[in-house]
């Protein structure tokens, strides 16, 4: 086979396989390093794209995976609500503080070369002054969304290596 069939056999093969295991398409944002991470951790892989990212032993929980030099953990794209309080509640209850479990996991290609669990709590307390510092300035932007992110020493600081 030339290197292009052999793309595309192993391309069908993969969209077969998650398929049939109701992992969804390997092939959107980053779903194929979902499966791996929860494969890897002996997880249950979401079927979703939105909300939990995979099932651990406490229930739903939270992946966020990096191919940089440095471990971090980004949370975009969340939603802006009305009032600060009433973001605080979301964050909470709706998005990060939902999840019991976040689990951070850094790629050298397709090799998981660190990841760390961290519970929804700490991450929110490391995040929410950072998401409150962008608040204010968030709501005149064209996309308005907030965003943050644990860098490399908070996640060695407050996580717990388990790869």
């Amino acid at each position: 086979m030339t290197p292009q069939e052999q793309f595309e056999h192993h391309f069908k093969a993969m969209y077969k396989i998650c398929e049939e295991q109701g992992w969804g398409d390997p092939f959107s944002y980053a779903v194929s390093r979902e499966i791996l991470i929860a494969n890897k951790l002996g997880h249950k892989k979401a079927d979703t794209l939105s909300g939990a990212d995979g099932y651990d032993q406490d229930g739903a929980c939270e992946y966020k995976s990096t191919i940089g030099k440095n471990i971090n953990g980004a949370y975009n794209g969340i939603s802006v609500q009305s009032t600060w309080e009433k973001q605080v509640k979301y964050l909470k209850e709706e998005k990060i503080g939902k999840y019991k479990n976040h689990y951070a996991v850094r790629f050298d290609g397709a090799e998981i070369v660190e990841c760390y669990t961290m519970t929804g709590d700490k991450v929110l307390e490391l995040l929410l002054p950072k998401l409150k510092k962008n608040y204010e300035s968030t709501l005149t932007k064209k996309d308005p969304r907030l965003g943050a992110s644990l860098c490399m020493t908070e996640i060695h600081q407050h996580g717990v290596r388990i790869i």
